[in-house]
């Protein structure tokens, strides 16, 4: 077939798995790059003002997340029907995908813009605060269609083998972002923006430059046209609605999971000024770190995806082994790096003292769910990629709405533990996370039950 892909492209191996692993995670460290570079340059700007961007990224994290989450079905319907010999269709699961990805983004940009401000408003918070992070939410809210319809091309490029496009893409807006925050951050640009806000600009263009890059990257793709890239997608409400279906489960996994970090920033909100500019400190690194486990995920439910295509049922269960102990490796060097360089990290962050005092005991405390939280992200990759994407649901919701929320607020506010007190309900819902979806994982893998 004009188009296909071999299966041989990708062996499944520790090389191969790597080899697509490593410009992923590069990929995905260069997402969180933008928010690292935000935070640094914010941060050593006014440390208030640091506080005015957590406030800010924090819903627009929640609802990115989650529309990501509605968009997963291109990665995964994409590695499936490269699997089962149809890599030619898949130009058509990527015309549907963008074209869903858009109207995602519209819609999300309106809600963020029109009600962030006033939710913020009216959940506490101090008015200052919220005075603040209002016009920051309000500019990232119009980024929403480009970092979605560019990640959907990054996706699918992906699931294709192809992770080094992205990669690109990904560090060349990061170059722009950079320039632009060092720029307009300051305040002296010549125009009338500066801290919180001017970073907040500086991510709106990098991520339009984002969106114009990686599409350029898929256009000059030598295979784009025979896999039908440039082709009208021919009408499947079937297809259409398998995508949005898989979307659907993972959509309302990643809410969950970034609605409840985005309530542990509320609960540092409540705490006062110093612990939320502590906990943006933890949260951002964290966050960074994350990014680690999830290209790795993201390799691991290319293969997995592949291999349950072809009906491999030993495959799914050898890439996913595969992937679970690339992750515990690399989180498990990440942790040394981090309980070595707690201190030096925070002051990279701010050059308020009591915020490093803060914020380096808590990344210290920090490394005790690194693993856990690596290792939850690929078993839930692993259960999507074969269309099992309700259990992840339901997994995280029992992790972070019924236990980490509550014992956030205990620890914190109750326990009177502050910025350490919601790291110990991080670290308790990630063990609780990763139990539970590597136990489904080996039950629906288990050798005895056909693959189905």
């Amino acid at each position: 077939m004009s188009g296909d892909i071999p299966q041989t492209d990708l062996p499944l191996s520790f090389g191969s798995l790597l080899r697509l692993a490593t410009p992923v995670v590069v990929s995905r460290v260069g997402i969180m790059a933008m928010g690292l570079v935000d935070a640094v340059i914010v941060g050593q700007y006014s440390a208030t003002q640091l506080g005015y961007q957590a406030l800010g990224w924090a819903p627009t994290g929640v609802v990115i997340t989650t529309s990501v989450g509605l968009m997963s079905g291109i990665q995964v319907m994409t590695s499936q029907a490269i699997g089962e010999g149809r890599a030619a269709d898949t130009g058509a699961i990527l015309r549907r995908g963008i074209a869903y990805a858009f109207w995602i983004g519209v819609v999300a940009a309106a809600v963020l813009a029109g009600l962030g401000g006033p939710v913020m408003h009216h959940i506490g918070l101090d008015p200052a605060l919220a005075d603040g992070a209002t016009p920051v939410l309000q500019v990232l809210a119009l980024s929403m269609v480009p970092i979605l319809v560019a990640d959907g091309g990054i996706f699918w490029l992906e699931a294709h083998g192809r992770a080094v496009p992205g990669m690109i893409a990904m560090w060349g807006a990061n170059v722009v972002n950079l320039i632009i925050n060092l720029w307009l951050v300051p305040g002296d640009s010549g125009f009338p923006v500066d801290g919180a806000v001017a970073s907040a600009w500086a991510t709106l263009i990098s991520r339009v430059a984002l969106l114009v890059f990686v599409w350029v990257l898929i256009a000059s793709w030598s295979q784009a046209r025979p896999l039908g890239v440039f082709a009208r997608a021919p009408r499947d409400p079937l297809a259409a609605a398998a995508m949005r279906r898989i979307g659907y489960g993972a959509s309302m996994s990643y809410f969950v999971e970034a609605g409840s970090f985005a309530a542990m920033s509320i609960i540092a909100g409540w705490l006062g000024a110093l612990a939320v500019a502590s906990w943006a400190i933890v949260l951002n690194m964290a966050a960074l770190i994350f990014m680690v486990p999830l290209g790795l995920a993201t390799a691991t439910s290319v293969f997995v995806g592949r291999a349950y295509g072809a009906g491999d049922a030993p495959g799914v269960r050898r890439a996913a082994r595969m992937g679970f102990i690339a992750t515990i490796a690399a989180t498990l060097l990440i942790c040394a790096i981090v309980g070595f360089g707690n201190q030096l990290i925070a002051a990279g962050y701010t050059s308020d003292r009591e915020v490093q005092r803060i914020a380096a005991a808590a990344l210290l405390l920090s490394c005790l769910f690194f693993v856990a939280d690596g290792l939850q992200v690929v078993g839930a990759q692993s259960l999507r990629a074969q269309s099992d994407v309700w259990m992840p649901t339901a997994t995280h919701f029992a992790s972070y709405l019924l236990v980490m929320m509550p014992l956030g607020y205990a620890f914190a506010i109750l326990l009177d533990l502050g910025v350490n007190g919601i790291v110990w309900a991080v670290i308790v819902a990630s063990l609780v996370s990763a139990t539970l979806l590597w136990g489904r994982f080996l039950w629906l893998t288990r050798p005895e039950k056909a693959l189905i």
